[in-house]
């Protein structure tokens, strides 16, 4: 039996080795949740609207660093890889981008839900190439977003949060100075999209909002993008766009922007505008990372007005510009969408086909062509051949004149006829020719008319001997009275 003090100090051994392995997993605990705390968030998205044409996959394409966009039809999803450089983290932005057809605003109940609206930020995108149509697309977005907002069971009180929270941020913002973040960008919140108020925050004092400011709050960031800023340039020279277009366009989409707490930017994936101004700014937004870009409204093609910065006020600058419009004109009847005609219907220009290629084809189809001759007939007649062959008629009456009727008479002209140019071209033919060429002379013209009239009387004998042979049969053949 060992002694009592023995048995003590073993047990204060026991004591001191437990107590060392719970202190050391108290710290490999604390770790663990220190650096779950302060670990990027997974459930963040970014929910993209806008027509078809806007320029919405090719601006998540440069936003991904891809060359070549992929487009698909429907709900598309994609993911931006985020990175923390303070704090040597990484994640992945989930892009889901809906089909610019209203008929596809179904599926949006799988890209914005309960679950991570308090984690999402709505992006609306409108094109520059097309400025006619940038008003009425905003508004159609924003209702199909508010009508899908509605109809999520989020319960009333969380909603409220989610609006005084988006309240908040615009009240707060601080325009950054030379080098120093925004004061909204330093402060690491669980969820930098509703921040939650403390005890410093009601010790501020916050100025009220403006009478146009918030007034269409839906419980979600927005952030405007007019894509295709380059598209300035071709409306000035083709549609004639002057600087105050430009202005009341600007003038239009910022009220706009200030009735939903939107950020609004210019951007250009062609001449690589904003774009990664833009991807910044939602790093900021959606994980609280810091960010030092002010405000910029000079260029009109790289405008960029971040949430809380603007106001009326600063907007009315736009109006010393506008002289031939009013700021309350109505945008449709200012930014008029243009008559497209149609294109004059010209005759196809026939081109010629090159000469030595024309008579080859020609050549080639001669030579498939028989011979002439090859059917037994000359294709001239000699006047030999046209009297064995033909028959010699009779005149009526057996008179020997050429007088009867008129169809024996044209057959009998054009026998003649055919005799005669035959003989004519023969004599040519057969003639010999001396001298240099030339018109025919006298001598020539005499012979060739005698030749003529003596083959015209040879016939005419010939014509009429056979009448008369012909008539004598008849007269003997007939009975005697």
């Amino acid at each position: 039996m060992a002694p009592v003090g023995e048995r003590n100090d073993s047990l204060v051994e026991e004591d001191s080795t437990s107590d060392e392995s719970q202190n050391l997993w108290a710290t490999i605990l604390s770790e663990v949740q220190s650096k779950s705390t302060s670990a990027l968030p997974t459930s963040k998205s970014l929910i993209v609207l806008g027509d078809n044409e806007s320029g919405k996959t090719t601006l998540i394409a440069r936003l991904q660093g891809a060359e070549e966009p992929k487009k698909g039809s429907g709900l598309e999803y994609y993911y931006i890889s985020v990175k923390d450089e303070y704090r040597d983290d990484q994640d992945r932005l989930g892009v889901w981008v809906l089909d610019g057809d209203p008929t596809h605003t179904g599926l949006l109940k799988y890209a914005l839900s309960e679950e991570n609206f308090a984690h999402s930020v709505a992006v609306i995108v409108v094109s520059m190439a097309q400025p006619w149509t940038i008003m009425e697309s905003l508004h159609k977005w924003c209702t199909i977003l508010r009508d899908h907002v509605d109809r999520l069971k989020i319960p009333a009180e969380q909603l409220r949060e989610y609006e005084q929270s988006l309240v908040r941020f615009f009240q707060e913002y601080t325009e950054p100075e030379d080098g120093q973040a925004a004061s909204t960008g330093m402060r690491r919140e669980v969820n930098p999209l509703h921040p939650s108020s403390s005890s410093t925050d009601e010790e501020k004092v916050l100025l009220p909002l403006g009478e146009s400011t918030l007034t269409q709050n839906l419980g979600i960031p927005v952030i405007v993008v007019v894509t295709k800023s380059d598209a300035i340039s071709m409306l000035e020279k083709e549609h004639d766009y002057r600087e105050e277009h430009f202005d009341f366009i600007q003038q239009h989409i910022r009220k706009f922007c200030l009735s939903y707490g939107a950020s609004l930017f210019y951007t250009s994936v062609k001449e690589d505008k904003n774009c990664d101004l833009l991807l910044r700014y939602l790093c900021h937004r959606i994980y609280g990372f810091p960010f030092t870009s002010s405000a910029y409204v000079v260029e009109k093609d790289s405008v960029f007005v971040p949430c809380g910065w603007d106001n009326e006020k600063k907007i009315s600058i736009l109006y010393e510009n506008l002289n031939s419009m009013k700021p309350e004109d109505t945008y449709g009847e200012v930014i008029v969408k243009p008559i497209t005609r149609k294109p004059v219907q010209r005759d196809a220009e026939v081109t010629a086909e090159d000469e030595q290629v024309f008579l080859m084809k020609q050549q080639s189809q001669l030579s498939k062509q028989p011979a002439a001759g090859a059917a037994g007939e000359s294709p001239i007649r000699t006047p030999g051949s046209l009297s064995r062959n033909a028959s010699p008629k009779t005149p009526s009456g057996g008179s020997g004149s050429l007088s009867g009727t008129p169809k024996k008479m044209d057959g009998a002209k054009g026998a003649t006829g055919e005799g005669v140019l035959a003989n004519f071209f023969n004599s040519l033919l057969t003639k010999k020719t001396g001298g240099a060429a030339g018109p025919p002379s006298k001598a020539d013209k005499s012979g060739v008319s005698r030749e003529a009239a003596a083959e015209y009387e040879r016939m005419s004998r010939a014509k009429k001997s056979a009448s008369e042979l012909q008539t004598n049969d008849t007269n003997a053949s007939s009975p005697s009275s």
